[in-house]
């Protein structure tokens, strides 16, 4: 026994070893290959759209607050970015975007260095409070000021498909809410269900609404919405797509178009977040809270939140690959563009593709999910959500262990490599009455895709306990 633990510990040993040497040879070469893919898209860009507009790659500005307003400086020019609440739209924006360092970005310039002498000489000249903000953002910001957008909806790299913008021809900017249950004066309480990173509605609607019972349906309400930049919901293409505009679209969508006065909060990966900010939002409306493998990495002392969530979700390793997948989406702006361009906007083919070889036996719409979204959307919800709000997560769980009374239950598939089980127990850490549920031989996916029938008994009976 004891020379099979030891043989088991060796090759597991070396699979790291392998694993590592592996990774850094292919996030090299990836590193490189987004360099390139930066410039090459700056010339498809002006040639198609006729601008080349600005990546996360471009230099950092100096931004400088005085008397409520924000300026941005760079070679001895200044613009207004914002006249009110500027800061706070700043805040909402994660370093992520832009300080992604890489061997090939090290070499090629030294941003951060550069930013920071900036700062210090500031620092040392006068005294104001300065920071910086990257030149893309400021070029976003601006353009939004004006209320006008620069490039036509949708980009050259974008479908144009109706199914991905019928969004553009309503007059209501609104997101995209499947209601199904209990109807006008028969609503008891109303469920809201947020899907997670690169998903959609049909997350919940296709597994989980047949499958309640005619009781629930009875009595509660279920909305399931697409969020911002996904599914069948607005893709703008001037949104920074913060927790602020999230949140906002949730709210006017659903609690306002729908009157909703108490609801049940089911949520799912990403959608935790959200989650857990609307519930500190509207603590005595909560009726109880429901998160499936909630993303939640507390970071060590020392250590900046944005940037070890970042590590944490996107390893940089080629294994397992759903790690992988994330490390593509997190880290490279323009390989994760072209991921986009050759999928999302050729996604009626590849469901067609997938339909002819499965004889139209198998449901697309976990691939409708995965498909139906810019990388506008993606990359900016990606770092604004998951990574952007690292730094907020403590706050939001302290108010949710303090100011809601409601019950809280986690759920985590045990097999889930992309978000560890240690993130339940993290949150568990944080709010002690949250009960966890870790599903035997369930991941990330399958922990509703699967097991809709048990999990839509489950839902009903942390329903029921509420109401009761």
């Amino acid at each position: 026994m004891a020379i099979k633990v030891q043989i088991t510990s060796f090759f597991s040993m070396v699979g790291r070893f392998l694993n590592e040497i592996i990774s850094f040879c292919i996030f090299t070469l990836l590193d490189l290959l987004d360099f390139i893919l930066c410039y090459l898209y700056k010339i498809a860009d002006f040639f198609i759209e006729a601008e080349c507009k600005p990546c996360y790659c471009s230099s950092s500005k100096e931004a400088i607050t005085s008397s409520g307003k924000i300026l941005v400086s760079e070679q001895g020019e200044s613009k207004i970015v914002q006249l009110t609440c500027s800061k706070l739209h700043l805040e909402d924006i994660s370093d992520t975007l832009y300080t992604r360092p890489s061997l090939v970005s090290e070499i090629s310039k030294s941003t951060i260095v550069h930013s920071s002498k900036k700062m210090d000489r500031q620092r040392k000249g006068r005294v104001r409070s300065t920071f910086t903000v990257n030149s893309t953002i400021v070029e976003m910001l601006q353009g939004r000021i004006g209320k006008q957008q620069k490039l036509a909806i949708p980009r050259w790299s974008d479908c144009d498909c109706k199914t991905c913008n019928s969004w553009t021809s309503c007059c209501k900017e609104t997101l995209f809410v499947k209601a199904d249950g209990a109807k006008d004066n028969n609503v008891q309480e109303d469920v809201i269900f947020i899907h997670g990173f690169i998903s959609s509605s049909a997350f919940w609607t296709e597994t989980l609404y047949p499958n309640f019972s005619k009781n629930a349906k009875s009595k509660y309400r279920l909305l399931a919405v697409d969020l911002l930049g996904f599914g069948r919901s607005p893709k703008p293409s001037d949104s920074l797509y913060t927790l602020r505009e999230h949140l906002d679209m949730i709210e006017k969508s659903v609690i306002e178009a729908y009157k909703v006065k108490s609801f049940h909060i089911v949520a799912h990966s990403l959608g935790c977040i959200l989650a857990l900010a609307l519930a500190v939002k509207h603590p005595g409306s909560v009726k109880s809270l429901t998160l499936l493998a909630p993303p939640y990495f507390p970071a060590p002392k020392g250590e900046q939140a944005t940037q070890y969530m970042m590590r944490r979700v996107a390893p940089r390793r080629v294994w397992p690959l759903i790690g992988f997948g994330a490390s593509l989406a997190c880290w490279y702006e323009h390989i994760s563009r072209t991921i986009c361009l050759l999928i999302c906007k050729n996604h009626r083919l590849w469901e067609f593709l997938a339909k002819l070889l499965t004889r139209n036996r198998v449901r697309t719409y976990l691939m409708e999910g995965f498909f139906l979204h810019t990388h506008n959307a993606a990359w900016h919800t990606l770092h604004n959500i998951i990574c952007g709000t690292a730094g907020k997560i403590e706050g939001y769980l302290d108010d949710v262990k303090n100011r809601l009374k409601c019950d809280i239950t986690i759920f985590h598939g045990k097999d889930d490599e992309l978000i560890p089980v240690e993130c339940s127990y993290n949150v568990q850490s944080k709010i002690p009455k949250a009960h966890v549920k870790v599903v035997e031989n369930k991941d990330h996916i399958t922990i509703v895709v699967g097991r809709q029938k048990a999990f839509a008994r489950e839902l009903e009976e942390i329903w029921n306990n509420a109401s009761g």
